[in-house]
């Protein structure tokens, strides 16, 4: 078990709080592809945010490859990020005037990895994700299926346990999707543990499990299909 959640509650204070987060209770194991799908307002993104530490919740527990991810030191946190997991969203977040090389390599150099080390590795998953040719582009230079798998490099160039993605076909067409899609897919084959917070039902059904939750509440937890199927 890589993400165990035992009544997990989140809430936004206010003159009105908001209950986000209702007693959620998941469990995903090593090596699973599992996507979250829920409408705007459901409680998907603050869960993610949960899961990848970026947020904090109220009560409950949350254990993250076997760490208890509670009232950490943001220090702490920053380290475990780092270490445990990769990101991946919507938008790329790849930095402008940085080539596709660099932007991989950044997660490194805050790790304090030298500069060749980190070249060299960065190298490593731009060629996994068939862009070697691309690597002193920039990212204007570059489609948004290659801006996406450039940010799939930078989430897995620190060898994390985990990798957490937010819409990450959600600026992409239908058939750039699909491509993305099959990227992540590739990556599970080869033991990679992903979760993907999609409104998408296309997405999800790419996924070998679909959690569905609705008003801060986990209403159901399937796996579709053994075969995968490509729509």
């Amino acid at each position: 078990m890589i993400i165990s959640l035992k009544d997990v509650n989140k809430t936004y204070p206010g003159a009105v709080p908001l209950h986000v987060l209702k007693g959620i209770n998941l469990d995903i194991d090593r090596g699973e592809l599992v996507a979250i799908m829920g409408a705007s307002g459901s409680g998907k993104s603050t869960l993610l945010n949960i899961l990848g530490i970026l947020d904090n919740y109220d009560t409950g527990t949350y254990e993250l490859d076997g760490v208890l991810i509670k009232d950490l030191s943001e220090d702490r946190a920053s380290e475990l990020r780092g270490r445990m997991i990769g990101f991946v969203f919507q938008s790329f977040n790849l930095i402008g005037y940085k080539n596709a090389m660099e932007n991989v390599a950044l997660p490194l150099y805050y790790q304090g990895v030298g500069r060749k080390e980190r070249n060299r590795r960065a190298m490593e998953q731009l060629e996994r994700m068939g862009l070697s040719d691309r690597a002193h582009h920039l990212p204007g230079e570059l489609s948004g299926g290659q801006k996406q798998r450039v940010a799939i490099a930078r989430a897995l160039v620190t060898n994390p346990s985990i990798i957490l993605a937010d819409e990450p076909t959600g600026a992409l067409d239908s058939k750039t999707s699909k491509e993305v899609m099959q990227v992540f897919r590739d990556l599970n084959d080869e033991g990679m543990t992903i979760v993907i917070v999609t409104h998408d039902p296309g997405v999800a059904q790419q996924c070998k499990r679909t959690i569905r939750i609705s008003d801060g509440v986990i209403d159901n937890n399937s796996h579709p299909s053994e075969s995968r199927s490509d729509v």
